[in-house]
């Protein structure tokens, strides 16, 4: 008699091949329902909105850094991370220093951990503010007033001196 030899076929269920069979494809719809989980509860924020926008406006910051240069600005910037303050000092040549400037601490990648301060005086060229905590990693940060702007980047913790000069502009 040919077939199994006790003569009581086995279920479905207990056969290895089958859930080999489930098993892949479900995998798949698993893995396709966890991607749009991330897809709808997470924002990139990595898209700008208007890029003819942005591209106009790409004249405006190239004046603005040669503003800083031409006022030959150097700003200082230490972050005190046990008190949640930042300090800057800024030096310029033949420009009045202005009575609070614009800060911005931006994540590279992330734009719900971007912090954007006001800068009051502090006497002598220096400027405070009290900060959110920073994550660790690599930041960039950007100081500016209404003509000029300066831009760097920094590592977090960082237990030395951030200095932010104006780009080279290429001009003698």
């Amino acid at each position: 008699m040919p077939g199994n030899v006790s003569g009581n076929p086995r279920p479905w269920y207990a056969e290895p091949w089958v859930w080999l069979l489930i098993a892949l494809p479900m995998t798949a719809v698993i893995g396709g329902l966890a991607t749009l989980y991330i897809a709808v509860a997470t924002s990139d924020g990595l898209v700008v909105d208007d890029y003819y926008q942005r591209g106009k406006e790409i004249n405006r910051d190239l004046a603005r850094d040669h503003a800083a240069a031409t006022y030959r600005l150097e700003a200082r910037l230490t972050v005190d991370a046990a008190s949640n303050r930042v300090t800057l000092r800024l030096t310029a040549q033949d420009y009045p220093l202005p009575d609070s400037l614009r800060f911005a601490f931006l994540h590279p990648t992330r734009k719900g951990f971007d912090q954007h301060l006001v800068l009051q005086p502090a006497g002598e060229g220096r400027y405070t503010a009290v900060i959110g905590e920073l994550p660790r990693g690599n930041w960039y940060v950007l100081l500016e007033a209404d003509d000029w702007r300066l831009q760097g980047s920094m590592q977090v913790p960082q237990d030395q001196v951030v200095i932010l000069v104006p780009p080279a502009t290429g001009e003698s």
